[in-house]
């Protein structure tokens, strides 16, 4: 049946065209946008998933930052660390050739505080943004420093930041800024003057600390003979009480509850221990302090040698572990660039449009367009061939 009030071929090539520019509108959009899914109506699912995985990658790429910034403070930290070794080094060289005969010690003093500056000078520039990992406050013990290492979310949907720790303490710092706790500034006993030894007095054993003479001080003493272990005639009578230790010593008759320490048979005489000896003053030094002079003794200064080696073992500790910090900070560094890349796929794969296909399909839906068109053009002309049938 023929109709002027309903034309049914008209509607249905309307409906068609109405339906091939929705089409062409969505294809449009992903060529434009190259986007599959572009908000949530498109898909809800790989929407949701698409932007919280963006979220994350910007994270990251904060982390990245962070991570930059943290290789750049353990690089200076690392080259200060390096270049307080080598200044270290000379001192210790230096010491070794003052137990040479004859040579000029206050010399060699000049020298060792030229590079004693020079290591201070090195632990106050090595700083990064603010922060000097070569000296520090260590009066309230230990200090961590922290850098940014990852962002992680894990199958919970929880999401922390990790940090890798490099901790500041007496073994890692150069300089305590407050204390003396620090690789350098940290003192060690170079001339102990006094020995603890326990006396008997009237059946009573009690610690007394007394004044402790090495061999040497004892024949420095003008005058002092020696009988095995006991000597006198010089200043004072000293008697032996272990290896190169020799104490002041009495008449044990003037203290006679006291034990004997030495019966010196050849003289008759029998010496206990001075308990009133008091010890002079421990002589303490560190690295950055020491000081050498023509009185400095062989003993004293295979001490500070001795010193000086055990910083260099701490120190070279320190570098090492700057150096293991700095290679994992690399790694990770790398590692959150390569996730980076690797989320931006994922994300790629569910969202992103495919152009070859889609520019397929628009190229067909605007054929189909252009035939819509061309159909209801027909259709509507359809009412206009009734005209003959009047005529």
């Amino acid at each position: 049946m023929t109709s002027i009030l309903t034309n049914v071929a008209a509607m249905a090539a309307l409906s068609t065209l109405r339906s091939i520019e929705t089409g062409m509108e969505d294809t449009q959009a992903r060529v434009s946008s190259g986007l599959r899914v572009g908000e949530a109506s498109d898909n809800a699912a790989y929407w949701s998933i698409a932007t919280t995985m963006r979220s994350d990658n910007m994270a990251l790429s904060a982390v990245q930052d962070a991570l930059g910034l943290g290789a750049a403070k353990v690089d200076t930290a690392y080259a200060g660390m390096d270049s307080a070794i080598e200044v270290v080094k000379e001192i210790k060289a230096k010491l070794v050739a003052a137990t040479e005969d004859g040579v000029d010690k206050d010399k060699i003093q000049e020298e060792i505080t030229q590079l004693q500056d020079q290591l201070t000078s090195i632990s106050d520039a090595a700083s990064f943004s603010g922060e000097n990992w070569l000296q520090t406050d260590l009066s309230f013990g230990t200090v961590t420093k922290s850098v940014v290492g990852s962002f992680v979310r894990d199958d919970a949907g929880n999401v922390s930041v990790k940090k890798v720790d490099y901790d500041l303490s007496a073994s890692s710092v150069l300089f305590d800024t407050v204390g003396n706790t620090g690789i350098l500034d940290s003192t060690t006993a170079i001339e102990d003057n006094s020995i603890t030894l326990n006396i008997n007095t009237g059946g009573v054993v009690s610690p007394v600390t007394v004044a402790a003479y090495t061999i040497d001080q004892v024949i420095a003493d003008t005058g002092s003979v020696f009988t095995g272990d006991s000597a006198t005639g010089g200043a004072k009578s000293y008697v032996k009480v272990s290896d190169d230790v020799w104490v002041e010593a009495v008449d044990q008759s003037t203290v006679p509850t006291q034990e004997v320490a030495f019966n010196d048979t050849t003289n008759g005489i029998m010496w206990a221990v001075d308990t009133t000896a008091a010890p002079a003053a421990t002589t303490n030094a560190s690295v950055s302090t020491l000081n050498i002079d023509a009185s400095t003794t062989g003993t004293q200064l295979d001490k500070l040698i001795s010193m000086v080696d055990d910083a260099l073992t701490l120190m070279t500790s320190a570098a090492a572990d700057l150096g293991s910090i700095g290679m994992r900070i690399d790694l990770q560094s790398e590692f959150v660039s390569k996730l980076t890349d690797s989320i931006d796929k994922g994300v790629g794969r569910l969202v992103d449009a495919d152009m070859n296909e889609e520019s397929t399909r628009l190229k067909a839906l605007q054929t189909q367009q252009q035939l819509a068109v061309q159909s209801l053009s027909i259709a509507n002309s359809a009412s206009q061939n009734i005209l003959t049938l009047f005529r």
